[in-house]
């Protein structure tokens, strides 16, 4: 009995861990079946995971990072919900990155800290909190400064702190490819059981996509850096001809998705390309902005915005087709829903106009300042959804600072990548700066009809693209002080 004893536990640190840990899988069992509570049988994967994080926490930041395109939207009886797996890895991942911050500090690069873009980015969340703390309702703000809190722990920061050289970054980008093929071959299928149905693509998005504007964003956002990966490897070899496959299905995928803002969002990214080439980059973006208080002067001159309330013409359509030509004269429903939304988002913002209501405030209150002549049959708004413009969420809820502080940090986001571009000398490099260049300029594209960043599909890669940019200067900076020297 004694030699029996003696094989299956030696008295060595790893046998330790593996009974301890076979008792408490045998207990959580036990105790969720005799209580019925599926929650204890989650514990012993928990258990695995933090284990692994405390082994090499990159392994579990890539498992993240595969499972952004197939996370699921999880409603729970209470009417709170989470992307799973994602959300609890990224707020596990947080706590690491905490834990790293405090234990050691000495392993983490200060420049990554004092970098211009790092400075911003930690102004728009020091406002985003500052608001919070005036908002009309305290405690949804608190939720939403939780998540942002986390978004940019795991995101950008312990991206920083785990992908220092272009190698790593664009490693990641296959942990990303992969899946969302996979994810996207299962809609497609799916679609094509629908006879590839306007009125049907949310039906095949589902589980892994809230619906086809989810599922189109983060095909757009892949897209071009999957072309520019593909433009890395050789001619005819295996990885060249694997991103051919994945491309032409992500483009199909994205093509019958029916979303006019991801084509919307591509084009802009195709003459981004031609703008960081000829180095237009800030003109292009003063040009954007000055635009805005032109097109706002038209609409407001004679009330000229009273034009565009929804008529008997205005209608939900059931093919794409129509939803394109309805789009042109201003006449679908989604367009004037948006109107809906806005024209209630500038009234409410007229009342806290430096500091606006609160980060995630606006659903609660924009209902009261909204004009009815805009209603439609939609704007009972059950799914409750936001203002559909990111930039005008900022306004609404943050003010006219926060608003200044996000515009920064988006703009300074492109200029940098212009700048790094040209500089870098590595050519390999270069792809992926141009890459990440364009991913940036899709969302940026996608937030003038949706707000995203606040999503696992979406806010991710926003977040994820400045922390290797942050790292691609800090590596051209670190070259350039080294030719100095050997000089």
């Amino acid at each position: 009995m004694v030699r029996f004893f003696s094989i299956l536990w030696d008295g060595s640190p790893k046998q330790s861990i593996f009974w301890v840990f076979a008792f408490i899988t045998a207990f959580s069992v036990w105790f969720g079946m005799i209580f019925e509570s599926e929650i204890m049988w989650v514990l012993p994967f928990a258990l695995l995971l933090a284990y692994q994080t405390m082994v090499n926490v990159k392994s579990i930041y890539l498992l993240l990072i595969a499972s952004l395109p197939v996370s699921t939207e999880i409603f729970f009886s209470n009417g709170l919900s989470t992307d799973f797996p994602s959300e609890p890895l990224i707020v596990g991942l947080m706590a690491v990155f905490i834990v790293i911050l405090i234990s050691k500090p000495q392993e983490l690069d200060g420049r990554f800290f004092t970098h211009p873009l790092t400075i911003i980015l930690l102004f728009h969340l020091l406002w985003t909190i500052f608001t919070g703390l005036l908002a009309n309702n305290q405690v949804i703000s608190f939720k939403f400064i939780l998540a942002k809190f986390w978004y940019i722990s795991s995101f950008f920061f312990l991206t920083g702190y785990l992908l220092r050289d272009e190698k790593k970054s664009w490693n990641i980008w296959w942990w990303v490819l992969i899946p969302l093929f996979l994810a996207t071959l299962k809609v497609t299928l799916h679609h094509a059981q629908l006879n590839w149905g306007f009125k049907e693509i949310n039906q095949a998005t589902s589980p892994f996509f809230r619906n086809h504007v989810s599922y189109a964003a983060i095909l757009a956002i892949t897209i071009p850096i999957g072309y520019m990966l593909w433009n890395r490897y050789t001619k005819y070899s295996l990885q060249w001809y694997a991103l051919i496959v994945i491309l032409a299905l992500l483009f199909y995928g994205l093509a019958t998705a029916y979303t006019r803002a991801a084509y919307v969002s591509l084009f802009f990214a195709f003459v981004l390309y031609f703008t960081i080439k000829w180095r237009l980059i800030r003109w292009v973006l003063l040009f954007s902005l000055l635009t805005v208080p032109f097109i706002f002067a038209y609409l407001t001159h004679n009330n000229k915005f009273l034009d565009y309330a929804p008529t008997e013409r205005t209608i939900s359509h059931t093919e794409f087709d129509d939803i394109l030509a309805a789009t042109y004269k201003l006449e679908d429903v989604s367009t004037s829903e948006r109107y809906y939304r806005w024209i209630g988002g500038l009234r409410m913002m007229s009342e806290d106009p430096w500091t606006g209501i609160g980060p995630g405030n606006f659903y609660f209150f924009y209902k009261g300042y909204t004009l009815n002549k805009f209603a439609t049959y939609v704007s009972k708004n059950p799914e409750k959804s936001g203002i559909h413009n990111y930039y005008l969420m900022v306004l609404v809820e943050q003010g006219w600072i926060g608003l200044l502080i996000f515009l920064i940090l988006v703009f300074y986001t492109l200029i940098l990548a212009e700048r790094i571009y040209h500089e870098t000398q590595n050519a390999d490099r270069k792809l992926l700066i141009m890459g990440l260049a364009l991913v940036s300029i899709v969302i940026d594209s996608f937030l003038l009809m949706n707000d995203m960043i606040e999503t696992d599909k979406v806010g991710s890669f926003f977040f994820i693209n400045m922390a290797i940019l942050v790292n691609m200067d800090l590596k051209n900076k670190a070259e350039r002080r080294m030719k100095w020297v050997s000089k």
